[in-house]
């Protein structure tokens, strides 16, 4: 009896070691956190929010309405941190995040920050922000007198992976480009007869 009993504690002691070691397993991903930015992959950049969209949208529902546009000179002043006149890509955007590269590039820049930015030196001067409302108006394509993210951000690019489809130039739903070219194939009720020659009527 002792016997038995000290092979069950025996299996059952076995059996926990390999669950807490298949545990383990699972959690302990590899140096620096294993997936991106980690060195278990590429490092890619998160999209943080825009400083200059949150100054304009001041009711933050992702909408630049007609009132929003007309303040707008007013709410980029808020910006300017050292009270220059000016702002500055460190001012306007969001840092760069404290895992990319030293040579991590700067994400394109945005509709919004390429129309205040008339003369593109990546600076918005005192001119340029006293123009902000004439120049943030440029950007309402429909005319309907409010900015959504669309405008004055741009379409969002696709997601890796997804490059086929309906915006991608690949089949779209239900598509496959394996499928050889020819007749549709037999169904089995006659409807669609293999290809072949006409039969002979002789």
């Amino acid at each position: 009896m002792k016997v038995k009993t000290k092979i069950t504690l025996t299996m059952l002691a076995l059996g926990a070691s390999v669950f807490i070691a298949g545990a383990q397993d699972n959690n302990d991903g590899p140096p620096g956190g294993g997936g991106p930015g980690g060195q278990g992959g590429p490092w890619r950049p998160h999209h943080p929010p825009l400083p200059i969209v949150m100054a304009l949208d001041v009711n933050h529902d992702g909408i630049i309405d007609s009132n929003e546009i007309a303040n707008a000179s007013t709410a980029l002043s808020t910006l300017d941190k050292n009270g220059d006149g000016i702002l500055t890509t460190n001012e306007y955007l969001p840092p760069m995040p404290k895992d990319a590269p030293a040579n991590a590039p700067r994400p394109p820049r945005p509709l919004i920050v390429k129309s205040l930015d008339a003369n593109g030196d990546g600076i918005i001067d005192a001119s340029e922000i006293a123009n902000a409302p004439a120049a943030l108006r440029t950007l309402d394509k429909n005319g309907d007198g409010k900015l959504t993210r669309n405008e004055y951000l741009g379409p969002r690019p696709p997601r890796p992976g997804n490059e086929n489809g309906p915006n991608g130039g690949g089949p779209g739903p239900g598509g496959d480009d394996n499928m050889p070219p020819g007749p549709p194939p037999d169904d089995g009720n006659g409807d669609n007869p293999p290809a072949g020659p006409p039969p002979d009527d002789n």
